[in-house]
């Protein structure tokens, strides 16, 4: 009964013609199914992008609990249904999801990850250098090694390599002469020298280029003594280049906290005390906060008392 990671095994009994096969996953995201089951996403190491149902997972009393959650890595098994598979069993490799959620920085961008992943593999096809270098990122974010938006390009060059589509940051991408050079065009697969530079490339600057290079090769001593300019730069163009060979956007992009803080929540609106009829910022306090006396309901409501226009109102 005990089958080889990412092969299927056979049954016997009434359940002999069910394939069952287990494997090492991450999970990617997770979607309400019904009243208490979800979909669950994963890359596989062997089986690539694979489509579960974890049934019963949202229930109190679930046998599965938080190991179905995004950035868990897990061993898997399931038995392959006509649409979805099933879970049927589930064991935790690595807890990274509890200490990605509680960074806002590395949350982002392990964001980024998942659904990159999700866009380069295909459902059933074997990706495993993807796989691996996705435990890798998650595994860098959790321990705050290097900053979350350099691990993040590192992974988003490293995953477009994987795939077929690596940049070239030093020779021509097109005729292949000797670098450096100093255009850089998204369509023609990095720098281009000066003959084969199409109109309306990119000059960015030298250091910007050797930060991108020792990102994709993993020179991490280049990449952390960077410039915070020269990071910004470069995070541009590789969220460029990742989007015009999926052709399409990646949507937790524009959600990615490249300045290491938390958005900042909307203003809340303070009125300062002032005499009645003042104003500040266009809002009319005689307007806002009525003198005692011309509302006596009002006046009672507030026990006759003049309100602290200072409090956020």
């Amino acid at each position: 009964m005990g089958a080889c990671h990412g092969e299927p095994g056979p049954l016997v009994g009434e359940n002999a013609s069910v394939p069952l096969y287990r494997d090492e996953a991450v999970v990617l995201r997770t979607h309400k199914l019904g009243e208490a089951d979800r979909i669950i996403t994963l890359l596989t190491r062997n089986r690539g992008l694979v489509r579960t149902v974890a049934k019963g997972v949202r229930r109190t009393r679930s046998r599965f609990g938080a190991r179905l959650e995004p950035f868990m890595v897990i061993d898997i098994q399931c038995y392959e249904g006509r649409n979805l598979d099933t879970v049927t069993q589930v064991e935790t490799l690595a807890v990274y999801g509890d200490a990605i959620c509680r960074d806002y920085t590395a949350y982002t961008a392990a964001t980024v990850m998942v659904e990159t992943a999700e866009r380069l593999c295909e459902e059933h096809e074997p990706a495993t250098q993807q796989h691996l270098l996705l435990v890798g990122a998650l595994r860098s974010l959790t321990g705050g090694e290097h900053d979350p938006s350099l691990v993040l390009d590192a992974f988003l060059l490293r995953s477009i390599a994987i795939a077929g589509w690596a940049p070239s940051f030093y020779d021509c991408a097109k005729c292949g002469a000797p670098g450096p050079h100093r255009a850089f065009n998204i369509a023609a697969g990095g720098t281009v020298c000066t003959v084969c530079r199409p109109p309306g490339s990119a000059a960015p600057a030298p250091e910007t280029m050797r930060l991108l290079a020792s990102l994709l090769s993993g020179d991490w001593v280049i990449a952390d003594g960077s410039e915070a300019r020269d990071r910004r730069e470069g995070s541009g163009l590789v969220s460029a280049f990742l989007q015009w060979h999926l052709e399409r956007g990646v949507r937790s992009l524009r959600h990615v906290d490249r300045d290491g803080t938390r958005p900042p929540a909307p203003p809340r609106r303070t009125l300062p005390l002032k005499a009645a009829g003042a104003h500040e910022d266009g809002v009319d306090l005689a307007a806002v906060v009525p003198p005692l006396g011309s509302h006596p309901a009002l006046d009672r409501h507030l026990g006759a008392t003049q309100p602290d226009v200072r409090e956020p109102v």
